[in-house]
């Protein structure tokens, strides 16, 4: 069905209901690369795919990012808007620290993004932003791991997928995922996931993966030692 211009802006409902402009920025979120949020018994993985070009510096995500020392973000879609947003939630993360002298929650976190995401839905001359964002992080609640989209919605997942590949690899988590999973079995199914979606079966060169321990509450990112051993165990264990 056409838009009959119902997408000239995302403040107008077309007659069936639809807000277009926000169903476009979910499909932008749709053709990105794939990123994988898994929650363990003690700890959360984000894993995401990234295939550098040849003279590009390869050691550095564009798709994984930090926020405060306990939480992180990996995103899907359009990159440029997912810097935006980090950018706004870091100085919410660290407003919070400075009046409340303790560690924000990793909800708090997900809706502030959420409710970014939902005012760039409710004015004309903006536009939805084209990202979805995973939050991954450990606060007094445990490890916690949320959604966000354009739309402005935010959910919690123990394991979830965004990106090229997402239903088939929703299958795979949905199948495969148990609770109270240890780290290592943990980043051995992150890696089987984006080894599932990507045309590269091998190695590790295209994957790039941090994680959050509940004890210390530090967002880090995994080595390439320790990402090489997750990957043989991603062999073994989910074949």
């Amino acid at each position: 069905m056409p838009s009959r211009g119902y997408d000239q802006t995302p403040t107008m409902y077309s007659p069936d209901g639809r807000i277009y402009q926000v169903e476009y920025a979910l499909e932008t979120v749709k053709r990105g690369t794939l990123a994988v949020g898994i929650k363990g018994k003690d700890c959360v993985i984000l894993a995401v795919e990234e295939k550098p070009r040849k003279l590009q510096i390869a050691n550095i995500t564009q798709k994984i990012f930090r926020i405060d020392d306990h939480i992180g973000v990996a995103a899907a879609g359009y990159i440029p808007d997912a810097r935006n947003q980090v950018d706004e939630v870091r100085f919410f993360s660290q407003s919070n620290r400075m009046v409340y002298d303790e560690l924000i929650d990793v909800e708090s976190v997900a809706k502030h993004i959420a409710d970014q995401c939902l005012t760039f839905t409710q004015y004309a001359g903006v536009r939805p932003y084209g990202v979805a964002l995973i939050i991954a992080g450990a606060d007094l609640n445990g490890p916690s791991l949320y959604l966000t989209d354009p739309s402005g919605a935010y959910l919690s997942y123990d394991a979830v997928a965004i990106g090229a590949g997402t239903e088939q690899v929703t299958e795979f988590l949905e199948k495969h995922y148990k609770k109270d999973m240890p780290l290592d079995d943990t980043a051995a199914l992150a890696v089987a996931a984006i080894y599932l979606a990507s045309d590269t079966k091998e190695g590790i060169k295209h994957i790039k993966m941090s994680q959050v321990k509940t004890a210390p509450r530090l967002f880090e990112q995994v080595s390439e030692q320790d990402l090489e051993k997750h990957a043989a165990n991603a062999k073994t264990k989910f074949p």
